[in-house]
């Protein structure tokens, strides 16, 4: 049983170093290295999962407000780790927005289901799931077509033709 806990357990990080090393290509690891790119996974995981554990098997499901930090944490976690293994920042900031949320949401999940959560709820999401959308179609959009002269004969182009399209309509 313990030989299957510690395989289940290692197994996934080695396959996690694995791709992480493959990615960036020649990185000496060391302490400096481990904490400059797994700092969310070795400081604020932790801290979030220890609150998800604190309300399910410490208090059994009482004292629901403490999901709302360790969703928070969970969530931020897991963005700042993305993060910092791919170099987004510039893409992922909309998922504090949704941390929030998300902690919210597991308080309204495992409370007593307070319709008035869902409104606070919605927003966050609606949020930032839109700033997620804007921000990467903009990334996408700059890496492909960074070249400006073509986006603006494509425009001028898609601007005659609905000009000469709305004529022939007429």
């Amino acid at each position: 049983m313990l030989n299957m806990n510690r395989s289940a357990f290692l197994g996934p990080i080695l396959i996690f170093l694995g791709i992480f090393m493959f990615l960036k290509g020649e990185i000496t690891f060391n302490t400096g290295t481990i904490f400059e790119y797994f700092w969310p996974t070795l400081f604020v995981i932790p801290v979030g999962v220890f609150f998800h554990w604190l309300y399910f098997i410490i208090l059994q499901r009482r004292g629901v407000g403490i999901l709302v930090p360790g969703g928070i944490l969970l969530t931020a976690g897991v963005i700042c780790q993305m993060s910092m293994l791919f170099d987004i920042w510039h893409l992922m900031w909309p998922g504090f927005i949704l941390a929030v949320a998300v902690g919210l949401f597991e308080l309204y999940w495992f409370g007593g289901r307070n319709k008035w959560l869902l409104i606070p709820i919605n927003i966050l999401t609606v949020m930032s799931l839109l700033f997620f959308a804007i921000f990467s179609i903009g990334f996408i959009f700059g890496r492909f077509f960074h070249n400006q002269p073509i986006i603006a004969i494509v425009l001028i182009i898609a601007g005659v033709l609905m000009m000469f399209m709305r004529n022939r309509e007429s």
